[in-house]
């Protein structure tokens, strides 16, 4: 049954019965737990706004866990180092080649060990940056700049890059961004208004597109 599912992802729409989506939890000693609100709030804005059916209360999913083909959708943060096992690099593959998604969103501190850890998952893929003019930007919000700066780091520009399998974003890396943060509870970074309508649409786009690819 997960696996139909699964194959089912690209034929989702926002009428559909409930569906769950899910944290990744990671070895390597990096706080995979960071944001809790975040993505709360990003099911709550979707549902409230785009009539979406998500579960508010995400799931927590290892990568080597067959449940793992249960979720469409798999959130990704964190500031420190990501560690990948032979199992979850396996299981992580056939999940996103299979048909599920996965967002990670650098909470800062990340880059060098996820891009290092993926380059496991898909020896043969690269991460590029997606064009301002991708459907995962226009496709229910618009950001005709692409991925908005939420908070800032070091000085550089927001990116937003991607893995592509069969022509279709199968991970998306937001980098620089840290969407994350703009997600949370506003009393926690103090963001303005607008930056966390801008990271929650921003989030809302990310889903949509993960939902209805064709």
């Amino acid at each position: 049954m997960k696996y139909i599912f699964i194959f089912l992802i690209s034929s989702i729409t926002f009428s559909q019965n409930s569906y769950e989506i899910a944290v990744l939890k990671y070895n390597g000693g990096g706080d995979w737990y960071a944001n809790p609100t975040g993505l709360k709030n990003l099911i709550r804005f979707c549902n409230n706004n785009l009539n979406m059916n998500i579960q508010e209360n995400y799931d927590v999913i290892e990568a080597s866990s067959q449940n793992l083909f249960d979720y469409p959708f798999i959130y990704m943060t964190g500031h420190g180092n990501v560690l990948f096992n032979q199992s979850e690099i396996r299981n992580l593959r056939n999940y996103l080649m299979g048909g599920g998604f996965l967002h990670i969103d650098d909470n800062y501190g990340m880059d060098k060990y996820i891009r290092t850890e993926m380059k496991k998952v898909f020896p043969d893929l690269e991460f590029i940056e997606i064009p301002n003019n991708h459907d995962i930007y226009h496709n229910i919000y618009e950001f005709p700049n692409g991925l908005p700066k939420i908070h800032e780091h070091d000085n550089k520009p927001a990116q937003g890059l991607a893995l592509i399998y069969n022509n279709k974003i199968i991970c998306f890396y937001s980098y620089e961004s840290d969407l994350g943060d703009g997600w949370e509870d506003q009393n926690i970074h103090n963001n303005p208004e607008y930056l966390r309508q801008k990271a929650l649409r921003m989030g809302a786009n990310i889903l949509c597109y993960s939902m209805n690819r064709i």
